[in-house]
């Protein structure tokens, strides 16, 4: 039990940092491109290799708060079942 509630409270830890060192990215196309990235273009979500990629643009969409968090939640548990 104690290594569960220290490997989470870790987690979280470097989560909050990692969040609060991040710049903004400009709202231009080469900014919204630096948080989307370019993963997606040619997935079809048919492979494995697919929903890797799409899963990669759905982490820049939700880390830059596109996304609300109930959003990026459920794109979590879809993707899980």
């Amino acid at each position: 039990m104690q290594l569960k509630t220290g490997v989470f409270a870790i987690a979280a830890a470097l989560s909050a940092a990692g969040c609060s060192t991040t710049k903004p990215a400009p709202a231009t196309s080469d900014g919204l491109r630096r948080v989307v990235g370019t993963s997606l273009i040619g997935a079809r979500g048919a492979t494995a290799g697919d929903q890797r990629r799409i899963d990669e643009t759905v982490a820049g969409l939700c880390g830059a708060s596109v996304w609300s968090p109930s959003e990026c939640a459920r794109h979590g548990r879809e993707t899980r079942d």
